[in-house]
This record gives structure tokens, C-alpha cells and sequence, in this order.
């Protein structure tokens, strides 16, 4: 039997860790491959694991044919759509698996009708899943989380790609790490899961001290009149002095982004010596 694996389709399927392809193999190796394959035409849509394993150790397996297609973007929402209502799926594969799910619908609709060419008193209607939150919705993750997969897909490297859906770093800590450029992603993850979590901190910690403090506002009334002795014309009489109290703490919080990059120049030195040495 000529069975095709499209390597595209066979990406949608996140990689067994070692432990669960042995359990799998296991399973086969003494009970047979009880399920069968899916097929759309000569194409493997189901079962690409199973299939490899039966292979290897000439286990006999039955296939079953889904007539359901016409197209290849139909195999491929039907796959996602089949992955994506798995337990075992990870967050990060779901959410990456919800976006190509978009990326499909948004090719395969119609041009987005404008409000002009709407019909008189309805809005123009918007294509399925258009929106982050229906994405999310999808993927059953937040708003949040799908946003930060996204930046995860756009900035981060492979190395750490790989991390975060091992599971060796959260899909937050991920997209925070990946705001370093590439060689201090790679060194980060190279250092295993204490020192990007360590990494992470570090960026947070950074992004909270250049964050500039809110001068409070000087409350000012329309109602009374002007005579210098209302209360809010003492507050302003405060504000140089308030003015020169967050100068200050600028300052400080400047000295420490200063002492942290530091301490994160010397961190990246004693990964890369680290590295040299294994």
C-alpha cells in the first residue's frame, strides 16, 4: 500500500516526548494497532506515530479513507480541529495550531466587505476568526497567552521555540525571553530551565525600573475663586518639591536598570564559560 506523509500536515502533530513513543510502542508491540489510519486519498491525515512504529517492527495495520475533502485546507482545519479537542495538546501547541487555523480561514474568505458597501442599516460582517479573542476562544487559552505566541513565533529562536514547547519554560517566561536578541536566547536556553526563568525575571525587573512614575495631578477648581488661600493653591505650591522627589527616584531606578544589566552582562559571561566547559 503507497501511503504519502505530507511533512506539512505532519507538523500540525507536536513530537511524543521519548517516554510516550515508548509507551506507544509498547501498546503496539502487544496488542497490534487496534485503530485505523486515516487517509485522504494515498495522504496520511491520522496516525503518522502508529503508522512509523508499525513500520519499524512489521506490525500489520488497517486504513480507512476520509472522503470528506476537497481541498487540502479542509484536511488541514480538519486536522487542527481534531488536535485541538485533545487533553494531551499543550497550551503553546494549541495556541500555535489556532493561528494557522486563522491564517487558513482568513485565505480561504471572501474580500472583507466595507461599511460602505454594506447594506443600508447592517454592518459590514466580519470573517471568522478575525478577532484574537476568537482565537483564543478556539484555542480555549486567553487573549493574552495567543498574543504572546505570537510574539513568541515572530522573535524568538529556534532554540527557545523548542524550549517552550518541551515545556522547559512557560509560554510568559518564553515571550519575555525572546525580547533578547538571538545569541542571548540561545545561551539563555542552553543554560537549561533555572537560568531562563532567571532571565525572565531579570527583563521584568528591567522593564519595571525604566518604567517613568505618574506625576500626581494638581487639582484645580473652576468654581472658587482665586485668592491664594484655597487648599488646592497649597498643593501647587507642593509641586516643585514633588517634581524634584521623582526626579530622584528616576535617578535611582536608572542606577539600578544600570547595576542589572550589569549583572546580566556577567550572567551571560558565566553561561558562555559554562558552555566552553561542556
Amino acid at each position: 500500500m503507497n501511503i504519502t506523509i505530507n511533512q506539512v500536515l505532519q507538523s500540525y502533530i507536536d513530537p511524543l516526548t521519548a517516554s510516550e513513543y515508548a509507551a506507544l510502542e509498547r501498546s503496539l508491540l502487544a496488542e497490534g494497532c487496534r485503530d485505523a489510519l486515516v487517509l485522504w486519498n494515498d495522504v496520511l491525515i491520522d496516525g503518522h506515530n502508529r503508522y512509523a512504529i508499525c513500520r519499524q517492527h512489521g506490525i500489520e495495520f488497517k486504513t480507512i479513507q476520509n472522503t470528506s475533502f476537497s481541498s487540502l485546507d479542509d484536511v488541514m482545519l480538519w486536522m487542527i480541529d481534531n488536535h485541538l479537542a485533545r487533553r494531551s495538546v499543550s497550551d503553546f501547541q494549541r495556541g500555535v495550531l489556532a493561528l494557522r487555523k486563522k491564517e487558513i480561514v482568513a485565505a480561504r474568505s471572501p474580500a472583507p466587505v466595507s461599511a460602505a458597501d454594506a447594506p443600508e442599516g447592517e454592518n459590514a460582517p466580519k470573517p471568522p476568526m478575525s478577532t484574537r479573542e476568537e482565537v483564543a476562544k478556539a484555542a480555549r487559552l486567553s487573549s493574552n497567552q495567543i498574543s504572546q505566541i505570537e510574539k513568541i513565533q515572530k522573535a524568538a529562536s529556534p532554540e527557545l521555540v523548542e524550549a517552550v514547547r518541551s515545556g522547559t519554560i512557560s509560554i510568559n517566561a518564553a515571550a519575555t525571553v525572546a525580547s533578547l536578541p538571538p545569541e542571548e536566547q540561545v545561551a539563555a536556553v542552553a543554560g537549561g530551565k533555572k537560568l531562563l526563568r532567571q532571565a525572565a525575571k531579570e527583563i521584568r525587573e528591567q522593564r519595571a525600573a525604566t518604567r517613568t512614575p505618574r506625576e500626581p495631578k494638581v487639582h484645580v477648581s473652576q468654581d472658587t475663586p482665586e485668592t491664594g488661600n484655597e487648599p488646592w493653591a497649597d498643593n501647587a505650591a507642593q509641586t516643585p518639591s514633588e517634581a524634584e522627589r521623582l526626579r530622584g527616584e528616576i535617578a535611582s531606578l536608572k542606577q539600578k536598570v544600570a547595576q542589572l544589566q550589569a549583572e546580566n552582562a556577567e550572567l551571560n559571561q558565566r553561561i558562555a564559560t559554562l558552555i566552553d566547559a561542556s
